[in-house]
């Protein structure tokens, strides 16, 4: 048991799917299932790594930062106050540079400037505009499931098999939230508890695994362009299904055009 608990493709893929498909439909009636990517997110931290902080490296920032964000989602989820979206943004680009702090510390003044920028300006690009789709979970789980695979199968190509199964965990439990609402053909809560968090840790995935791997950065300029794919006019008279197998397949061309930019750049990946 332990062996197939072991296994790479268990812990960023099946564990994760199976948690975030449990925890979606046994928090449907609290109206609570946008937990579900946080649930799916965390089960595979305590199979890779569990919940250690010391010493507090910048993968694990990501993991506390992720924490945190899904229980200030889970506060801010009745809020309709249209400039939290820039607010939320702003706070995102802070906890990008924090996260990255060490890291950029050790570049000359003009790279820490200009890569700390670009990390908050992509975390606050990514919050920004999946704040959007809170309201709409078809929307937001295709684009979650795009934005994570894309996320996690870039940082592996990119030589991270850390950040790569962040990111794959990701969209694995957003695959699951997406598909029990294609199954059931019936929308799930979503809310903030979803969008927040799962922006929030693929953005600052992708912005280490530039850092620190050979992701290449025009690669997030690519998933930068999934939050806006996800909100394609589809006639809402569709059935859910169709829904999310339409805008599935815009999302993932997007992930699928980063993916192959990282494998174009840095090859087949070394493990």
């Amino acid at each position: 048991m332990q062996e197939l608990l072991d296994h790479p493709a268990v812990q960023g893929g099946l564990a994760p799917f199976v948690t975030a498909l449990i925890v979606a439909e046994l928090l449907r009636r609290l109206r609570l299932s946008g937990l579900a990517i946080i649930a799916g997110f965390a089960i595979t931290v305590y199979l890779v790594s569990g919940f250690s902080f010391e010493p507090l490296t910048s993968s694990r920032k990501i993991v506390l930062l992720g924490l945190l964000s899904a229980l200030l989602g889970l506060a801010l989820s009745r809020f309709n106050w249209r400039p939290l979206h820039l607010i939320l943004a702003i706070a995102g680009g802070i906890a990008a540079v924090w996260m990255a702090l060490r890291i950029l510390q050790q570049q000359d003044m003009t790279n820490m400037l200009l890569w700390g920028s670009g990390c908050a300006l992509y975390v606050g690009w990514l919050i920004f505009w999946m704040d959007t789709l809170h309201e709409s979970p078809v929307r937001a789980g295709s684009a979650g499931m795009a934005l994570g695979l894309g996320t996690g199968a870039s940082a592996l190509l990119g030589a991270s098999a850390l950040l790569g199964q962040f990111g794959l965990a990701l969209g694995a439990a957003a695959s699951a939230y997406l598909l029990l609402q294609a199954i059931s053909n019936s929308r799930l809560p979503c809310g903030r508890s979803f969008t927040l968090p799962l922006s929030l840790i693929a953005g600052l995935t992708g912005c280490l695994a530039v850092l620190t791997a050979q992701l290449p950065w025009y690669a997030l300029t690519v998933l930068a362009g999934i939050p806006l794919a996800a909100k394609i006019p589809v006639s809402e008279k569709t059935g859910l299904w169709l829904q999310s197998l339409l805008l599935s397949i815009v999302t993932l061309a997007c992930a699928a055009g980063a993916i192959y930019i990282t494998w174009y750049v840095a090859g087949a990946p070394p493990f």
